[in-house]
């Protein structure tokens, strides 16, 4: 199956120009520049895709007549432009002030905008921009403020755009893209979810009769691939849970019902003095999600070792539901060779160490959420099962600002659980894509029974995604909110005060740490 290239340039939202390939239909792959360069010599692609990127083309020395050179349909955005029109003759220059954020951008000549009467908004992120077009080429977007937006050239088949199309800011963004790979590139759809599934499925399959072990969460990620590679390996595969002491009720609860109500063959391991104790004197953020990690890890590594002793069996790989995202924001520019700022490490990515000799099996991991919650329901799983908020692997530990004191995470608990409750019961679950509580190091003054209290404050975070790359945060109805509150403030012991927060992503993350 031929696919779209896409070259990352460091852009954030390279990502997105995968997913919305995706949904259109057509399959894609992401890659270096220097990766890009040398599998030409031996592949073809069906198009290729320059992302947009951090830096200047005065300072990029890269040769890219090995990409231009192909003859294939590309599409340029952001960065990608600026590469494709100084190649081809035109004029790129340093902007004195840079374009971010929403700019309007309107059709020029002939062409119009794919579903848009007049003007769209668009997402612009760029300092340096075309001033002047290739020869062959013809202006085809301009923003309001007089610069060139878009250009193309159908006998090249070649377009390129300022703006990025691929983020949800964009207005009939999917319109533009759907432009280029069908008007321009004249490719045909051949991704699909019985294609997803496949590729999972034959992942899996190559490492059949072996043991598998899998680092099972109850999440969805992790049941969707326990699920997909139960089909395949049977009662080779192994599923252990971790009790980490930073679980939800509801966590606990919906373990039980999948041990029960599915043929995995789930074990609970109770590690939550462990750590506990790894955790002590450890209030920084990043410090206690590789704690957790790597008590992960050690916990595995013990249980592996026990359980082939007594078994006499050999576990040869280590099944994981590591997505997309995981990977896009762990990845280490000096570790890969890529230019993405890496955000925040992720525990279920890679860092096995070298001695437990298991190789990692992710069949998700060119998946991005959504995706696989619809593997979820086409291998027949429950529908509130695939549908569950997604869960952060080091738990409530990343929902307590500062030290993980076990009275901390009972105070999230309760309050977590609370708000999950309130959610159901007024039908508002499925109207947000996650909702959490977090505890704040601070205290305030309340009056608790005509008394004075100075407690803690808990704060609500809900908000709305697609695939976690961005976020927006959701306008719950009053009613919810005032009772949420009201039942958290009555209800779990040392809280006062309760706060929402209504920060998107960017600039925030979803979770706080």
């Amino acid at each position: 199956m031929s696919s779209i290239w896409i070259v990352d340039f460091g852009s954030q939202y390279t990502q997105l120009i995968t997913r919305k390939s995706r949904e259109l239909g057509f399959a894609s792959e992401i890659m270096l520049v220097e990766d890009c360069i040398k599998k030409l010599k031996n592949e073809k692609p069906s198009a290729i895709i320059l992302s947009g990127g951090p830096n200047s083309i005065f300072e990029d020395i890269t040769d890219y007549s090995t990409i231009f050179d192909t003859k294939l349909p590309i599409l340029g955005i952001c960065y990608g432009m600026q590469l494709i029109s100084n190649h081809f003759g035109g004029k790129v220059e340093r902007g004195i002030q840079g374009e971010y954020g929403l700019a309007s951008v309107h059709g020029e000549g002939e062409f119009t905008i794919p579903g848009a009467k007049t003007s769209i908004n668009t997402w612009m992120s760029h300092f340096d921009h075309v001033t002047e077009v290739p020869p062959g080429f013809k202006t085809i977007l301009k923003s309001d403020n007089g610069l060139i937006a878009g250009i193309e050239s159908t006998e090249k088949k070649i377009m390129a755009l300022q703006f990025h199309p691929e983020v949800e800011h964009t207005e009939h963004g999917k319109d533009i893209l759907l432009h280029f790979f069908k008007d321009i590139a004249n490719l045909k759809t051949n991704w699909s979810n019985e294609v997803m599934l496949e590729g999972c499925i034959k992942e899996v399959s190559e490492v059949k009769g072996s043991k598998v072990l899998c680092a099972f969460s109850g999440g969805v990620d992790s049941l969707v691939a326990a699920t997909i590679a139960h089909k395949v390996l049977g009662d080779d595969l192994y599923c252990f849970f971790v009790d980490n002491g930073l679980l939800r009720p509801q966590d606990y609860h919906h373990i039980e019902l999948l041990k029960k109500e599915t043929p995995l063959n789930i074990e609970v391991i109770d590690a939550k003095e462990l750590f506990f104790a790894k955790l002590k004197d450890v209030p920084d953020p990043e410090k206690k999600r590789k704690a957790i990690g790597v008590t992960f890890i050690e916990v595995f590594e013990q249980k592996v070792h026990q359980f082939e002793t007594e078994q006499n069996i050999k576990f040869e790989y280590l099944l994981q539901g590591t997505l997309y995202p995981d990977v896009i924001e762990s990845v280490s520019p000096h570790k890969k060779g890529g230019k993405s700022v890496t955000i925040k490490s992720h525990h279920n990515v890679g860092g096995l160490p070298e001695r437990m000799k298991l190789k990692l099996l992710e069949p998700l991991k060119f998946l991005f959420k959504d995706e696989v919650r619809v593997l979820g329901e086409a291998v027949d799983l429950k529908y509130d099962w695939v549908h569950r908020h997604p869960f952060p692997g080091p738990g409530i530990g990343v929902r307590i600002l500062g030290e993980v004191f076990p009275e901390s995470v009972l105070k999230v608990q309760e309050s977590d659980q609370i708000l999950f409750e309130e959610l159901k019961n007024q039908h508002l679950y499925e109207a947000c894509w996650q909702a959490f509580t977090v505890l704040l190091p601070v205290k305030t003054v309340g009056v608790k029974g005509d008394t004075r209290a100075y407690e803690e404050v808990i704060c609500i975070r809900i908000v709305n995604s697609t695939d976690g790359m961005t976020a927006t945060w959701t306008d719950l109805p009053y009613e919810f909110l005032s009772k949420a509150s009201a039942r958290i403030t009555n209800e779990v012991s040392g809280v006062t005060r309760v706060v929402y927060d209504i920060t998107s992503k960017p600039p925030g993350t979803i979770e706080w740490e």
